[in-house]
């Protein structure tokens, strides 16, 4: 297995410093480099030199200091670095200088603007070619002209290709962080929206529970305590139990659902096989009841059947709480490739215009499928009309 490089500690505790203070130990480095080469006689590029080194020095000092600016000021620190580079350059140029200016030019590039980064490239390229084409045209001897361009590479091509590399780089690299960002944010905004799209599913379906069978519980239990024939008050609580049941069997599926330390346990949606029921238990709350059904006795998609039912039953309810003791008439139709549901019931006052939770969480779940559902005065009537389409669900 191949193993992976270890960065030196030395380096982990630079990277580890504040910018400033590395910038002072680069300084004091460059300082120390070429002090030494001018202690060892080391640093002269065209022969032997004549100045006196306290010069070169004091040169080599003030260039040291201006890279304590080369993050917070590159470009100012590159324009400052010219001045004693032309004093040594009259002097006989000398590699310590030309050494801390090429780091000059290194984080000028790096750390300067965009448009500092590419005038250095460009000032540099066209430079070297001037150079040496000039010493190609005037100097007597041809090597002197390619000494020259050689000696322009190390000390001005590297430093400004290598920098601008690594700008490159991070440059691709905060792009793709801010693209990481972006689709952070985009997921985010997606799971909000799963979590909204799942608190509305939750509470119709808790509506449909209380509201469904809660309500019906409490006309029912009314309609109990004004009967007087035992026949009729026992048929009323046995529609007051099955509708307790029916609530506590689907409030126990839906909290099921929510916990979150196990496995749910799986209880089959209410379908339309289940409207006798519904259907006695709407007469229990007093209300007189026809119901038509035609359907093929194909079966129907599982979404189609639950929303079916749902708002037949909400229709019911609304009918058992704004019209009891009126006419009802529930009919349900399979014709072409949809399924309509239409609830009607007599008008007993004026229809209130406010829509309720009640049509809401209708015309949503005929919405969920495809359909539409529409509620509304027809004549005499208030009518509770569902098209629900059955082509492209599955069952």
């Amino acid at each position: 297995m191949e193993s992976v490089p270890t960065v030196p500690p030395i380096i982990t505790s630079f990277r580890r410093l504040p910018p400033v203070r590395q910038d002072m130990l680069i300084a004091t480095g460059h300082l120390a480099v070429g002090s030494g080469l001018y202690a060892g006689d080391l640093y002269a590029i065209f022969g032997v030199d004549r100045a006196p080194v306290p010069a070169r020095f004091a040169l080599l000092a003030v260039v040291c200091a201006l890279l304590t600016l080369r993050r917070r000021a590159p470009g100012a620190a590159l324009g400052l670095a010219l001045v004693p580079l032309g004093a040594d350059a009259a002097l006989g140029l000398s590699v310590p200088v030309l050494l801390v200016c090429s780091d000059h030019l290194y984080t000028a590039t790096l750390y300067g603007s965009r448009r500092l980064s590419r005038a250095i490239v460009t000032v540099v390229a066209m430079g070297t070619l001037a150079v040496t084409a000039t010493l190609l045209m005037l100097a007597p001897d041809w090597r002197m002209a390619v000494g020259a361009a050689f000696l322009c590479v190390p000390f001005a091509v590297t430093p400004v290709w290598w920098a601008t590399n690594i700008r490159q780089h991070k440059e691709i690299a905060e792009a793709e962080r801010a693209n990481a960002t972006q689709m952070a944010r985009l997921a985010e905004l997606d799971r909000g929206a799963a979590v909204a799209a799942e608190r509305t599913r939750m509470a119709r379906d808790l509506h449909d529970v209380i509201a469904g069978h809660l309500s019906a519980i409490a006309l029912q239990s009314e309609a109990a305590l004004s009967a007087t024939d035992p026949g009729t008050v026992r048929t009323v609580l046995t529609a007051v139990r099955e509708n307790s049941v029916g609530a506590l069997e689907e409030m126990r599926a839906m909290i099921g659902l929510l916990r979150a330390d196990g496995p749910a346990e799986i209880t089959a949606p209410a379908r339309l096989n289940e409207l006798p029921r519904l259907v006695e238990s709407a007469r229990a709350s007093g209300i007189r009841l026809d119901v038509h059904t035609e359907l093929d006795g194909a079966p129907l998609p599982a979404a189609v059947d639950l929303t079916a039912y749902r708002i037949a039953q909400e229709a019911l309810t609304n009918t058992a709480k704004h019209a009891p003791g009126t006419v009802a008439t529930v009919t349900i139709r399979h014709t072409g490739d949809a399924l309509t549901v239409e609830v009607t019931n007599e008008l007993t006052g004026e229809p209130d215009g406010a829509a309720g939770t009640g049509l809401l969480s209708m015309r949503e779940r005929a919405a969920a499928v495809g359909g539409s559902c529409s509620a509304g005065p027809s004549g005499a009537d208030w009518r509770v009309r569902a098209v629900l389409p059955l082509a492209g669900l599955g069952s």
